[in-house]
């Protein structure tokens, strides 16, 4: 071997050398950041409504992202929070409306008829032994185990106070900021202290914040520069991460975020509805922060960042517009009712290969556990039990829809007040259409999403063939997972299963 050869082997190793730092960063595991939104409307925000609100960083999203248009949550909080961390749709983690405190109903009635049947009011536990509570692994323990550092920041409400699951310390999390049992924050101001006040304790007061007590600043910015801190920390060894950032926006009580409040009331826009949309802007700050800080951190490129909402928006709790069953228009209904407005929730991911594109597939919340696996290259753990979401890659990648694929819901539970639209339901969708039975005089609607969005004409007497077909299919699906009905009083027995 001449000289000039050995030399060039020689450099060429060293080159190769200095390439294996740049090839290895192209195989870090991706970091992950789901980005939720307590109670936001598919609406609520200016992709939509430009007029009403300002989310700037949401479109900045979307631009860099693909945003599922069709893109779907139960219809409340904690049965999208159990089947996000775990995969399982409602029908078999059973946790079918809010938990509140162990083992009881929380707001249930209505109607002395009828009664709801036993569920998992307790929400999530990692091990067996409580009667009302799923046993799952979650994908923060997952992740942990393989490696990854895992932050919950602001409303957990996976468990009922006083279990296991209402710590997120106890699901595979490794941080804890700001997250309990409590379904919204007792205030979001600092000056009160979110809630934390010693002469009078409150169950929903925000924990953790106690070095911006006192201050003049909104929960949702001071959840943001308090999990930025942690994340400094977290950051200074090279390990990927799984950041649950979970806003108390823009969950109840109404209460005006300072920064924005002002520009909305010049508007004229009624008091309560200027707060609202105040909420929504903060939240939106609060995203346009995160993403600055993945940039100046260097990790933009290899993190995806989920946004959503945990269930549709407002419609039994009073905003600022008149009507109730119009905030969320032109979709039907909102927040725990089958109908859109109550499971239709704004869905973008960035940090995949595609940039600003739509994708019509319909998916479910449950869809982001496989995916999560997908993303970070984790391997699905063979105890795993049922596992019913599937990976939204495929259409990510540009695979056309699925329209064989049937999506469920179940929520077999009454409210004490709100609109008649919320009512004891479970429901079907496969393509554009959607059947939702209901169990207190068990009628069906057949509605098609594409040509009538906000499900106004019942063609369950017209397509019968459809109809018929999807109502079979729910029946099945009820009685393959065991599913309890509501239960009526006067015949002391559960509603039978359609078909």
């Amino acid at each position: 071997m001449s000289r000039l050869t050995q030399m060039f082997n020689k450099y060429l190793f060293i080159i190769l050398l200095q390439l294996i730092p740049v090839y290895a960063f192209t195989q870090k595991p991706k970091n992950i950041l789901i980005f939720l939104v307590d109670d936001l409307g598919w609406t609520d925000n200016s992709l939509r409504k430009p007029a009403n609100f300002r989310t700037p960083n949401l479109e900045k999203l979307a631009r860099k992202g693909v945003e599922f248009t069709q893109a779907y949550a139960n219809q409340n909080c904690t049965p999208t929070r159990v089947s996000l961390l775990t995969g399982m749709n409602s029908l078999n983690h059973k946790v079918t409306s809010w938990t509140f405190q162990k083992d009881e109903n929380p707001n249930e009635g209505g109607d002395p008829r009828f009664t709801v049947p036993d569920w998992n009011m307790n929400g999530i536990n990692p091990k067996p032994g409580d009667p009302h509570a799923v046993h799952a692994t979650t994908i923060a323990q997952i992740l942990s185990d393989r490696g990854y550092a895992t932050i919950h920041s602001g409303k957990a409400h996976f468990g009922a106070y006083n279990t296991v699951g209402a710590d997120p310390k106890n699901l595979g999390f490794q941080v804890n900021i700001g997250g309990t049992a409590a379904g919204q924050p007792a205030s979001y101001y600092g000056k009160m202290a979110f809630g934390n006040d010693p002469q009078k304790p409150n169950i929903r007061a925000v924990p953790n914040l106690q070095r911006f007590h006192g201050k003049d600043i909104f929960l949702t910015e001071a959840l943001t520069q308090e999990t930025m801190r942690v994340m400094d920390s977290v950051l200074i060894k090279p390990k990927p991460f799984f950041l649950l950032f979970s806003n108390y926006a823009v969950h109840t009580p109404i209460q005006g975020d300072p920064r924005f409040v002002e520009a909305y009331y010049k508007q004229g826009m009624d008091s309560t509805e200027a707060k609202y949309a105040s909420l929504v802007e903060g939240m939106d700050k609060a995203l346009g922060d995160w993403m600055d800080y993945l940039d100046q951190k260097d990790l933009a490129k290899n993190t995806v960042i989920v946004f959503l909402s945990d269930n549709g928006g407002l419609t039994d709790v009073g905003r600022g517009i008149p009507g109730r069953n119009t905030y969320n228009t032109p979709l039907r209904s909102g927040k725990t009712s089958g109908y859109e407005g109550g499971l239709r929730i704004p869905l973008i991911v960035s940090g995949l290969s595609q940039r600003n594109r739509k994708i019509q597939q319909p998916i479910l919340v449950e869809d982001l556990f496989p995916s999560i696996l997908a993303w970070t290259k984790t391997p699905k753990p063979k105890n795993l039990k049922t596992v019913d979401g599937q990976s939204i890659l495929p259409f990510v990648d540009g695979k056309n829809s699925d329209t064989k694929r049937l999506l469920f819901w179940h929520h077999p539970h009454m409210r004490t007040n709100g609109s008649p639209d919320i009512q004891p339901f479970s429901a079907v969708r496969q393509g554009d259409w959607k059947l939702i039975f209901f169990h207190k005089d068990q009628h069906f609607e057949l509605y098609n999403t594409k040509s009538d969005l906000s499900e106004q004409t019942n063609l369950f007497t017209k397509e019968t063939e459809k109809a018929q077909f999807l109502a079979k299919e729910l029946g099945k699906k009820l009685r393959a997972t065991k599913s309890h009905m509501l239960i009526d009083r006067q015949k002391n027995q559960e509603i039978v299963y359609p078909f």
